[in-house]
């Protein structure tokens, strides 16, 4: 199995309220980390875990509208303190990108609400994509929506059939303009939805 050399975080965001900020602290202190908190202009903070390696990584928060907003770009090496910024980071549904470096390869992680959306591995100049997020439940609505398309179509054509064998036995020029301005807008309608 591949030895991780570093994990990379690169504009990784995430949005804490006033109870998750002491959940966050709670979480962050196990043993082997422990924080600090700088408190800065405005409100904003800064909390900084440390390793008892000595690895330190700073997540800067600013105060808005009754928020704690952290955007964070930092590289790890210590695994332990990796994995708790992950745990951290899923936790409090983190948005962003990660990069986890191998020494052959870099698979990139792409977090969206604290879950994966991509995976894709790079090696070299090559890239693969490795899993995407499909919304099959939006995938299937499309579908259903589709058919319902196609059950208009023929229900139009229908239509269309039955008003030109009316028009063909008419002769009141009343009855004629009347069916003339429907098989207009049934035009326009198969049109738009044929398109």
């Amino acid at each position: 199995m591949a030895q991780r050399l570093a994990t990379e975080y690169v504009n990784a965001t995430f949005k804490l309220s006033e109870p998750q900020m002491h959940q966050f602290l709670r979480m962050s202190d196990d043993g082997r980390i422990h924080h600090r908190v700088k408190v800065l202009d405005n409100g904003c903070q800064e909390i900084v875990l440390a390793d008892v390696s000595g690895e330190e990584v700073h997540f800067p928060f600013d105060r808005q509208k009754g928020f704690y907003i952290c955007e964070l770009s930092c590289r790890l090496v210590n695994h332990h303190l990796t994995n708790v910024v992950r745990k951290l980071f899923m936790t409090f549904k983190g948005d962003g990108v990660v990069h986890r470096i191998y020494e052959e390869f870099t698979m990139t992680y792409v977090y969206a609400q604290g879950s994966v959306r991509k995976i894709v591995e790079q090696n070299g100049e090559n890239t693969r994509l490795i899993y995407e997020y499909k919304n099959t439940l939006l995938e299937l609505q499309r579908q259903f929506q589709a058919r319902d398309v196609e059950r208009e179509i023929n229900r139009l054509y229908a239509e269309v059939d039955t008003l030109l064998d009316t028009r063909i036995h008419t002769s009141a020029p009343e009855e004629l303009y009347q069916i003339d301005a429907t098989l207009a807008r049934h035009q326009k309608r198969l049109f738009e939805l044929e398109a």
